[in-house]
């Protein structure tokens, strides 16, 4: 029996943690605030429950992997893009969707706009995030897609709205790899079993038009690690940005902006040698202008790991949207360069929505490499982030 009740508070105290706490990759409340949750959860005062509380929120504190260093505070940047929530009765991980402007309305005259042109901020996005979850038009989709029936889901970006169909002719075509969407109008097969994670993100995208593009993504991580030394990073690079007075800088911090030759940003050679957190990896496109940006979080001089930082949806359908990648090298060949092409990169890169066209790169490690005539991929460092990164070092 006690060994029941020990389970029993356990999973009391994880499920809380799940709503209300951190876990890992998921940014939640931390430490008094979780214990005031618990106890409102609870309908008690601290009990050994919490104390079970405790010591799940201290395993799931980025401190306890990464110290104290730029590491840890990459990483919080990064778990502030994650919630977890019950939706349809499941424990659900959601993940800031990609925000894609102008990429998708090729077939037609008029475009949209993604909330905040793709540049906004886990705090100002999060809250828009709950309301659409929380709307009787999600609570429909929910109940749809979990009604036991086979159906093509389609979403319209123009109009952000959904619908159903169980015309047995268009769910054999999807069954049998015949893909009838358009760019602003994905197809997605639903078997009827229930929302998943993938449901939720394809929702936030297409019909809410939210999330982060990857340099507004980087720009958050950025900004995240210059506050942390009292740095106001739009302010400082108001000018620089070419942002209006009164005017979020953050709306005009894009990749052409990490790209460019400026007195603030500093080419670093790409040896691996080279590199540490809040490096920012650029990738360059067909025409020759860099069009994809990631920030490193760590790298792992002693097993040869670089963990890198990114949102784009041309990835696993699980990983679509703020997702961790890696880089594996030897690491008795530290002065390697990242083009090399012994490195293993292990981010697939898949189409958006399965059946719409694949990527021309299989992984990162290709996109990086691609347009080698031109240049290729390039790392490039924020120089106004060296002292408090020098700082932040120190506290490791």
């Amino acid at each position: 029996m006690k060994d029941r009740k020990t389970n029993n508070k356990l999973t009391i105290a994880l499920c809380v943690i799940l709503i209300f706490g951190p876990v890992l990759l998921v940014a939640t409340e931390t430490g008094a605030a979780a214990e005031k949750d618990a106890a409102a959860v609870t309908g008690g005062s601290r009990t050994d429950d919490l104390v079970d509380i405790d010591h799940l929120a201290a395993f799931s504190d980025p401190a306890r992997i990464w110290g104290n260093g730029i590491e840890r505070v990459i990483e919080e940047a990064y778990r502030a893009c994650f919630k977890t929530r019950i939706i349809g009765g499941k424990v659900m991980k959601i993940r800031m969707p990609f925000a894609e402007n102008n990429e998708r309305d090729l077939l037609i005259e008029t475009g949209w706009e993604f909330l905040d042109k793709g540049k906004g901020n886990p705090e100002t996005l999060w809250p828009v995030i709950e309301s659409v979850l929380e709307s009787e038009d999600f609570n429909l989709y929910v109940q749809t897609l979990g009604d036991g029936r086979e159906q093509v889901i389609i979403l319209d970006f123009l109009s952000q709205t959904w619908q159903s169909t169980r015309d047995l002719f268009d769910i054999a075509r999807m069954k049998a790899g015949s893909y009838r969407g358009l760019p602003h109008r994905p197809y997605v097969f639903a078997t009827g079993n229930g929302i998943e994670e993938t449901d939720i993100y394809n929702y936030l995208y297409c019909v809410g038009l939210i999330g982060m593009d990857c340099s507004g993504f980087v720009w958050h991580v950025l900004s995240y690690v210059a506050r942390q030394g009292g740095l106001d990073l739009g302010g400082t690079l108001r000018r620089t940005l070419g942002a209006p007075r009164g005017a979020d800088p953050a709306l005009y911090a894009g990749t052409s902006f990490f790209s460019s030759r400026n007195r603030y940003i500093d080419t670093v050679n790409d040896k691996i040698s080279n590199l540490r957190p809040a490096d920012i990896i650029l990738f360059r496109g067909a025409d020759g202008t860099m069009v994809h940006s990631a920030v490193i979080q760590s790298v792992d001089r002693e097993r040869g790991i670089i963990r890198y930082l990114q949102s784009t949806d041309e990835a696993p359908l699980p990983e679509r949207g703020v997702h961790e990648s890696f880089i594996y090298y030897d690491p008795a060949l530290p002065d390697v360069s990242l083009g090399d092409i012994n490195l293993h990169w292990t981010q697939k890169r898949q189409a958006p929505f399965p059946g719409e066209k694949p990527s021309p790169f299989s992984d990162d490690g290709e996109r990086y490499r691609a347009f080698g005539e031109k240049g290729g991929g390039r790392v490039v460092r924020l120089n106004l982030l060296t002292p408090v990164i020098e700082k932040l070092s120190r506290n490791r």
